[in-house]
């Protein structure tokens, strides 16, 4: 029963995380729907115009970090992962985008980790390649409670609109680490660097989603030789 109460329950975190470098506020559901009822409320009653804004009958999705490109990803992860998420960031950014980009993904990371739980039941691994176009991008995950990161988008301009390129990895690691992750995040090919890390992106968004699917029949079990995935 207990095991079947977990498969059941909700996989959602809201929080909000304020420093004197950026203002945060997030509500996450790994499985779409609703978001839970913790959430706040300045989440809730702004209507916001956001290009990253997107309501369909499985899942609603609105991030607003003040960092357009920042926003585009975060839509895309959020999209293709099959989650429901608001974020929103008041961050420094008459300094650079550096605060905003790696605080808005530490809070995502740590409210992956807070809705995820434990990883028993779950497939745990993930992988999937994503194309946009000239680019291909393949990411692999494991929910190992280990967080690491490699990520390679090969990268060459200096900035994709108001995102500095070197910020785009920096987030990426930033997710892993505060979401207790193992990533790993190739862009294989691609002349656009726009479309290298859109489809960095996707391929992780994919991966997640296979990582996080339950697996019925498993319920209960712990997907690893060690019979725990903890510290």
């Amino acid at each position: 029963m207990g095991s079947e109460s977990t498969a059941s329950a909700p996989r959602w975190a809201a929080l909000a995380r304020d420093t004197n470098e950026t203002k945060i506020q997030l509500a996450l559901n790994l499985d779409g729907g609703d978001f839970p009822p913790d959430t706040d409320s300045r989440l809730l009653s702004d209507k916001d115009e956001s290009h990253a804004s997107q309501a369909s009958k499985s899942q609603t999705i609105s991030v607003n970090t003040g960092i357009g490109f920042l926003d585009h990803m975060l839509h895309a992860l959020a999209k293709h992962a099959g989650w429901s998420l608001a974020i929103k960031c008041k961050g420094d950014l008459h300094i650079d985008d550096h605060h905003t980009a790696e605080d808005v993904c530490i809070a995502l990371g740590y409210a992956f980790a807070t809705a995820l739980g434990s990883a028993t039941g779950l497939a745990r691994f993930g992988h999937a390649y994503c194309p946009l176009d000239e680019a291909l991008s393949r990411a692999v995950v494991d929910l190992s409670n280990r967080p690491f990161s490699v990520v390679d988008l090969g990268l060459k301009r200096e900035k994709i609109g108001d995102l500095s390129c070197e910020m785009i990895p920096h987030c990426l690691q930033s997710f892993a680490q505060a979401g207790r992750i193992t990533l790993h995040v190739d862009c294989l090919r691609g002349d656009n660097d726009h479309h290298r890390a859109e489809s960095a992106f996707k391929a992780l968004a994919v991966a997640v989603r296979h990582a996080t699917t339950r697996v019925k029949g498993r319920e209960g079990e712990v997907p690893s030789t060690k019979g725990t995935l903890s510290v």
